[in-house]
């Protein structure tokens, strides 16, 4: 648990920032969009620090 939280740490805000960028790229300046961008971003990072965690408990 404590490697799924450092994991996701870094995770979360790198997805939350790809996807902000991407909304500003698509001229999508609404506060709406930022959050919901981010949002998104932070949601996705949960299974996807789960499975890194997963990966690096089963090869060290």
């Amino acid at each position: 648990m404590r490697l799924f939280g450092i994991i996701y740490a870094l995770v979360g805000p790198t997805l939350a920032g790809i996807l902000i960028t991407a909304a500003l790229t698509m001229n999508m300046f609404t506060t709406n969009a930022m959050i919901v961008s981010a949002v998104i971003g932070f949601l996705v990072a949960v299974p996807v620090a789960w499975y890194i965690a997963k990966m690096i408990r089963e090869n060290a």
